[in-house]
C-alpha cells in the first residue's frame, strides 16, 4: 500500500485511490452494470437488516402464538446476534478466498430458506434452531456486501455506494419496528408474527435471480490464487471467543448470577491465543508457500485508520444500538404504545439517516473523519435532549415530542455509519475487503451486545427499583451518552493523525522539490 502502509495511517483525510483498489475485470465493468449490481446488494441488506428489528416488535405475538417462554423469546432474538457474530470473519475470508458471488449466493439462498422455516414453525424450540440458521446466513452475507462495494469501486465512487449502503442500514434500523407493526397488525395477534419472516420469501427469491444476473463472478478475489490453506485452529478460537464473550452479554438478564462473567474471561484468553496463533502463521507464510494463510492476518490490525475505524464502530453501536432498544421499552412498556405506534414513533429517526447517509457518502471524500466527528456530536446531543423531553413531557405525549430528537439523531447516525466504513477501509487490500468487513461487523456486534447488557442492566434495575420507566430510559441513555462521548474521543484522535500524517507528507514533498 505505498507509504500509507509503512506509516500505518492514512495519508490523507479522505478515502485513498490506492493501486491496489480495484480487481481486475470487475473494475472495468460498465456503470450501469455495478450499480444495478450495487441495488440488489442494498436490497438484500435491507432484508437482513430488517430482520434484526423486525423481531423485537413480534415477540407478543410469538409469546402467544407458540406459548414460548421468556427463555424462548430471549433465544429468538440473542441466538441470531450469537451465530450472526459467529460467522462474520470466517465468512469474510471464505469470500476472499472463493469470490464474493459464491459466498452471496450461498448466504442469499441460506437466508431465504431459513426465513421460511421461522414462518412456519410449529414450535417455540424449531423456531429458535432455523433463527440460528438464519443468524449464520444472514453473518455470510454481511461481508460480502461491504466486499462487492470495496471491488466494484473506488474513490468517489466508493464513498458514494458506502453512503447508500449507510442509509440502508440506517432505513432497515429504524422502520424495523414500523413494518413488524404492521404486518402484525394486518395478520393477527396469534399468527401475525409468520409474517415477519414471510415477507422475506418473494424479496429472497427476487434477490436471487437478479444476483444471479448481475452480481459479477470471481475474476481474481487475490486470495482465491493463493495455494494457502484454511486456518482452521484459527476459526475454532476465534468462534470460541466470540461466542465466550457475547453469550454472557446477550443473555445478561436470563442468565442470573455472576458465574457467567467467567465465560468472558475465557473468551479474552482465547482472543489473546488467537491474535499469538494468527501471528505465528503469519510468519511460517513469509518463509514457505503453500501453508496456511491468517484468518485475520496482522499487518491488517497494523492499519491505523482501519483500527481506530474498527474501534469507533464498537463503540458507537455500543450507544447507537441501545438508544432503540431502551426508547421501544419505553415506549410500549410505560406509555402502552402499540408495536404500530412504537415504530411509527422511531420513523424520524430513519427519515434523517437515510438522507444524511447519502449525502456523507458525497462529502467523506472532501471532509473525512471531520464528518464522522460531526455526526457523533449530533447523536449525543440529540441523546441528551431525548432525556431532556423524556423528563419534562409526561404521557403518551412524550413519543411525539421526541421526534425532533430522533430525527437529529438519524441525521447525525447517517453521517457516522457510511463514513466511517469508507474512512476505515480506505487502505485495505482489496483482496482482504472481505475478512476486514467481517472483523468490522464483529466488532459492531459485540459493541452492540455491550451496549445493550450495560443499558439494559441499568434500565431494568431502574424498574425492578420501582423508579418507573421513564426514569430508566434516562438513566440508561445516560449510559449510552458514555459509549457515544468515547467513539468521538476515538474519532478526534483519528482526526489529529491524519492531520499530522497529511502535513508531514506535505513538508516531504517541498523538501523533496
Amino acid at each position: 500500500m505505498g507509504a500509507s502502509e509503512q506509516t500505518g495511517t492514512a495519508t490523507a483525510d479522505g478515502p485513498g485511490d490506492e493501486a491496489h483498489s480495484v480487481i481486475p475485470g470487475i473494475a472495468e465493468l460498465p456503470a450501469s452494470r455495478k450499480h444495478r449490481a450495487l441495488a440488489v446488494c442494498l436490497l438484500v441488506g435491507f432484508m437482513t437488516l430488517l430482520d434484526v428489528s423486525i423481531v423485537n416488535v413480534a415477540l407478543p405475538s410469538i409469546q402467544k402464538g407458540l406459548d414460548a417462554t421468556p427463555a424462548d423469546l430471549s433465544w429468538v432474538v440473542s441466538g441470531y446476534a450469537l451465530t450472526f457474530g459467529l460467522i462474520l470473519v470466517p465468512a469474510g475470508v471464505f469470500g476472499d478466498m472463493v469470490g464474493r458471488r459464491t459466498a452471496f449466493l450461498t448466504g442469499l439462498a441460506a437466508f431465504t430458506v431459513a426465513s421460511g422455516l421461522c414462518g412456519i414453525a410449529p414450535s417455540a424450540a424449531f423456531l429458535v434452531i432455523a433463527r440460528l440458521v438464519q443468524g449464520l446466513a444472514s453473518g455470510i452475507l454481511g461481508p460480502q456486501i461491504s466486499g462487492l462495494i470495496q471491488e466494484m469501486f473506488s474513490g468517489a465512487e466508493r464513498a458514494r455506494a458506502f453512503g447508500y449502503f449507510g442509509a440502508t442500514v440506517g432505513l432497515a434500523t429504524a422502520v424495523g419496528p414500523l413494518v413488524g407493526g404492521l404486518l402484525i397488525a394486518a395478520g393477527g395477534g396469534q399468527h401475525g408474527w409468520r409474517w415477519v419472516f414471510f415477507v422475506n420469501l418473494p424479496i429472497g427469491v427476487v434477490a436471487f435471480a437478479l444476483a444471479l444476473r448481475l452480481i459479477p463472478g470471481c475474476v481474481g478475489a487475490g486470495l482465491a490464487r493463493t495455494k494457502g490453506r484454511i486456518d482452521w485452529l484459527g476459526v475454532v478460537l476465534l468462534g470460541g471467543s466470540v461466542v465466550a464473550i457475547m453469550l454472557p452479554l446477550v443473555q445478561e438478564q436470563q442468565w442470573h448470577g455472576r458465574a457467567k462473567w467467567w465465560l468472558m474471561v475465557l473468551g479474552v484468553l482465547l482472543l489473546a491465543a488467537f491474535a499469538a496463533w494468527e501471528r505465528r502463521v503469519a510468519a511460517r507464510g513469509l518463509k514457505a508457500k503453500g501453508v496456511q494463510t491468517p484468518l485475520v492476518p496482522p499487518s491488517l490490525l497494523r492499519i491505523r485508520s482501519y483500527t481506530r475505524g474498527a474501534t469507533l464502530a464498537l463503540l458507537y453501536f455500543a450507544g447507537f444500538t441501545t438508544i432503540f432498544f431502551i426508547f421501544t421499552l419505553y415506549l410500549q412498556s410505560g406509555l402502552r404504545y402499540s408495536a404500530l405506534e412504537a415504530g411509527l414513533a422511531t420513523t424520524p429517526f430513519a427519515l434523517g439517516s437515510a438522507v444524511s447517509a447519502t449525502l456523507g457518502g458525497r462529502l467523506v471524500g472532501k471532509h473525512g473523519r471531520a464528518l464522522v466527528i460531526l455526526g457523533i456530536v449530533l447523536v449525543t446531543v440529540a441523546t441528551g435532549a431525548a432525556i431532556l423531553v423524556v423528563h419534562w413531557v409526561h404521557g403518551r405525549g412524550a413519543g411525539v415530542a421526541a421526534a425532533l430528537p430522533l430525527l437529529v439523531a438519524g441525521v447525525g447516525s447517517g453521517l457516522v455509519i457510511a463514513p466511517n466504513l469508507a474512512l476505515s477501509l480506505s487502505e485495505v487490500p482489496v483482496p482482504r475487503a472481505g475478512t476486514a468487513g467481517g472483523v468490522m461487523q464483529t466488532g459492531q456486534r459485540l459493541g452492540s451486545a455491550l451496549g445493550i447488557a450495560c443499558v439494559g442492566a441499568v434500565f431494568f434495575s431502574r424498574v425492578s427499583h420501582g423508579k418507573g420507566f421513564a426514569n430508566a430510559f434516562q438513566a440508561g441513555a445516560v449510559v449510552a451518552i458514555c459509549f457515544e462521548a468515547a467513539a468521538l474521543l476515538v474519532g478526534i484522535i483519528d482526526w489529529r493523525g491524519r492531520e499530522a500524517a497529511a502535513r508531514s507528507s506535505t513538508s516531504r514533498t517541498r523538501l523533496e522539490r
